[in-house]
């Protein structure tokens, strides 16, 4: 690959300058910060131990964390939660299934999405870099601006969904909050987690998964009685469980495009399938108990009116929770406030990714310290949620999947250009690149793989506002199978015809 390549010592032990960056050969942005009033402040906040590093990679001196196992507890704290659940419950109550049917679709589908995200966990610790910066080494420089863009929106759409269920969580235990205020305090609290950076994020989500782990027991406790009369559907149609198995994949494996971003200051010694086997475990563990939770309660919930009433047609999944806690008295709205108080565990470390993203979508926004996106995040997803929250179910299914959508053609791209490209070997990425556009891949490969791979997922679209001439044909929403295997095919196709004209 690159001429530049450090042959004794590999891309991992090269350091990459924070500052005054010294590129030449078509680099963006070489000159040094000068002293404003916003790096006064970022020089504050840094000595009071606050992260503001930008996207820079992390040289192999500075990932010396060597505690994996923080690998698992995140993503198992960042799943195991109220949004997990309402993924589940999507299954009964959007699209008819009956539980059976929802437990068999979720087990399976749990099983092999969860790879995909906990397979790009890998690259966190051993290149330092974040998913959008890594994704230059397949994109090229002015083409990853574009996937960047999307994880922008879409990491910004996940927070607002996350914040929505919290709200009416938090809103299900008083008459004088409503889901507006409890909007406004999940936003807030995920703000204040994502505000102190990657070690405070690492340190908060090593525990927030516990009151949620409480609330669940305490669920089948008080509700395990109701659980045995789940009333059947009658037949189902075969599109119903593709396209619920389709927005189910989807809220996983939109993970992939955040995963690499907290391993960077992790030890690259590790071997890559520790790692992975560590982010899978907390994939896996987390979204098989929240998903057959939600779909198990939403199923039985027609059966029990007082929890019937509670979901409200399958539109509050905080109320559902609240009706199934009632019969423990006031002690339930204890335990409705603090899993609703949780919800910040998945909010945090999307927040993060929304900072790192937005950095690369131009070299302007690289200058704006990671702490100010944080603030500009949670400005946006308070009143946008607030509109959100009357009609979940719908907005829920509509936004995952087509985050699901241009993410599963991102994860093609990606695991394409390393197994084919790069050899499976991190020794072919060259850290001092990541800024060189001239040093980098031209893009042209996976932008047209990526625009070609949507040609076709369009047609095989069945969603709410569209459905596609394959989708209408009763086999459900395989957008994200056709996608990812259009762009697997078409970029290992163009990627050698691009390497053959300009080898990079």
């Amino acid at each position: 690959m690159s001429s530049r390549l450090d042959e004794k010592h590999g891309p991992a032990a090269i350091d990459v300058e924070k500052s005054g960056h010294s590129y030449q050969d078509g680099e963006v942005d070489s000159e040094q910060p000068k002293q404003t009033r916003l790096s006064k402040v970022t020089s504050l906040l840094a000595s009071w131990g606050i992260e503001t590093n930008g996207i820079e990679p992390v040289p192999s001196e500075e990932r010396i964390d060597t505690r994996l196992y923080q690998m698992f507890f995140i993503w198992f704290s960042a799943n195991i939660n109220v949004l997990c659940f309402g993924t589940g419950s999507v299954g009964p109550a959007f699209f008819g299934l009956g539980l059976r049917t929802s437990l068999i679709t979720l087990l399976v589908v749990d099983l092999i999405s969860c790879t995909i995200p906990a397979y790009f966990a890998v690259f966190g610790p051993k290149l330092g870099m974040r998913s959008m910066v890594q994704a230059r080494y397949s994109w090229g420089y002015w083409a990853a601006m574009l996937p960047g863009a999307l994880n922008v929106f879409s990491m910004q759409a996940f927070l607002i969904l996350s914040c929505i269920i919290g709200g009416q969580t938090l809103a299900s235990v008083s008459d004088h909050l409503d889901d507006t205020l409890g909007i406004v305090i999940i936003g807030l609290i995920s703000l204040i987690a994502t505000f102190f950076g990657y070690r405070v994020i690492h340190w908060y989500e090593s525990v927030a998964w516990i009151p949620n782990a409480i609330i669940f027991v305490a669920m089948l406790g008080v509700g395990g009685k109701h659980l045995q009369i789940a009333p059947d559907p009658g037949p189902v149609s075969t599109a119903s469980i593709v396209s619920f198995a389709t927005t189910t994949a989807s809220s996983i494996t939109s993970w992939c495009t955040m995963t690499p971003d907290y391993g960077v200051y992790h030890t690259p010694n590790a071997s890559s399938l520790r790692i992975f086997l560590y982010a899978y475990a907390g994939f896996f563990s987390a979204s098989v108990v929240g998903h057959t939770l939600g779909a198990t309660f939403a199923a039985c919930a027609a059966s029990v009116p007082s929890w019937n009433a509670g979901f409200n047609n399958g539109n509050n999944v905080g109320g559902l929770i609240e009706a199934v806690l009632s019969p423990m008295g006031g002690f339930r709205k204890f335990l409705i406030v603090v899993v609703a108080l949780s919800i910040p565990s998945a909010c945090a470390p999307t927040i993060y990714t929304f900072g790192s993203s937005f950095m690369t979508i131009t070299p302007y926004a690289e200058k704006i310290p990671r702490y100010v996106y944080a603030v500009i995040s949670t400005a946006i997803l308070i009143p946008v949620g607030i509109i959100g929250a009357t009609d979940f179910y719908s907005t829920f299914a509509n936004v995952i999947s087509i985050i699901g959508y241009w993410s599963t053609v991102f994860a093609a791209i990606i695991i394409c250009e390393h197994v084919l490209f790069r050899k499976n070997s991190f020794e072919l990425y060259d850290l001092r690149d990541f800024n060189t556009p001239s040093r980098l891949p031209l893009g042209i490969a996976a932008v047209l793989a990526f625009l070609c791979a949507f040609g076709m997922i369009i047609p095989c679209m069945s969603q709410v506002w569209y459905t596609g001439p394959i989708g209408d044909l009763e086999i459900g929403d395989i957008g994200i199978l056709v996608g990812f295997g259009v762009a697997c095919a078409l970029y290992s196709v163009l990627r050698l015809m691009e390497r053959m004209w300009y080898y990079r």
